[in-house]
């Protein structure tokens, strides 16, 4: 198999705020006070700062991110991964702006508002860590942001 040559920082920030922008699912990885740990895969927004996430209040990721906000996200395929170490925080459609609530249902062609089955939750999460790497070869380097700040 033949190794391209690791990206460079800046390369890696373009890809990696692209990928952010640009794809719809991701898998949320939260854990509640007794560390119950699970795992799900969920539609999302990048609003330039956080990810935005909605999820049904009384399902295990919501009453995890609920009672501990420390959340780890994965993004994009194996090879080409990018994971986040992020705080959740519930905000209300009030907090997010019609606008986002909007642009979210956009993206994600899913609109919480209209579930009736049971009332959904939006999460908005921000970025404490963000690492990004395709092959071994781009392990040193993996750290874009860091304490909530991109690197670059």
């Amino acid at each position: 198999m033949t190794k391209t040559p690791p990206r460079e920082l800046a390369q890696r920030l373009r890809d990696t705020r692209a990928r952010l922008e640009n794809d719809v699912d991701l898998w949320v990885a939260s854990a509640g006070e007794q560390g119950q740990v699970h795992l799900i895969p969920l539609s999302y927004l990048w609003d330039g700062a956080a990810l935005i996430v909605s999820t049904p209040q009384t399902s295990v990721t919501g009453r995890n991110l609920l009672a501990e906000p420390r959340v780890r996200i994965g993004l994009g395929p194996t090879r080409d991964v990018v994971l986040i170490d992020g705080d959740a925080a519930p905000a209300e459609v009030a907090e997010l702006g019609e606008k986002t609530a909007d642009a979210f249902a956009a993206k994600t062609g899913f609109d919480p508002r209209l579930e009736t089955d049971a009332p959904y939750q939006y999460f908005r999460i921000v970025p404490r860590r963000i690492q990004a790497w395709r092959e071994s070869n781009e392990l040193a380097g993996r750290t874009l942001m860091r304490d909530g700040a991109w690197l670059a």
